[in-house]
């Protein structure tokens, strides 16, 4: 399985200390050149660019020689990261900027959020999604409207 990731996933996988999900959930992950970049740079949290100093056997940085010209307004890593999976014929990108995903769409891409890896995790009992919720809350991650977050703890009760 291919998935390639984008910074904010990642980034706060790390903090909540949740990263351990993508390998068990998802096998390799890739990275583009311009998301380790981001997630290295001064204004990242310690936590993070010390995780990122030894990055695990799982993660693998690469570049990408194919730069669609149809994908504009996106940041660096965004790009990169949609660039990166339709090059590698990725089953999923990992996401959670709005105008990014309906690019990944756009060019055929599943797209699988933070939250949504969350939920996956949570399915196999990995996790207390309410937890790591209530985790990610303290951080500066920007939650989407708190009634899909309440449609995401219902799904998960109604499973138990």
């Amino acid at each position: 399985m291919i998935i390639v990731s984008d910074t904010t996933p990642l980034h706060y996988l790390i903090l909540i200390n949740k990263a351990d999900l993508l390998p068990t959930l998802f096998g390799r992950i890739l990275i583009p050149e311009a998301v380790f970049a981001e997630i290295t740079r001064e204004r990242a949290p310690i936590a993070v660019r010390e995780w990122m100093k030894t990055p695990p056997e799982w993660l693998e940085i690469r570049s990408t020689t194919y730069l669609p010209e149809d994908i504009t307004g996106l940041g660096k890593g965004e790009t990169e990261a949609v660039a990166l999976a339709i090059e590698e014929k990725a089953e999923a990108v990992l996401m959670d900027d709005r105008k990014a995903i309906r690019e990944a769409r756009e060019h055929d891409l599943v797209v699988i959020t933070t939250l949504g890896i969350l939920e996956l995790a949570a399915r196999k009992e990995m996790i207390d999604l309410e937890g790591v919720i209530g985790d990610l809350r303290q951080t500066s991650f920007r939650l989407p409207a708190e009634e899909i977050v309440e449609e995401f703890l219902r799904r998960n009760k109604n499973r138990s």
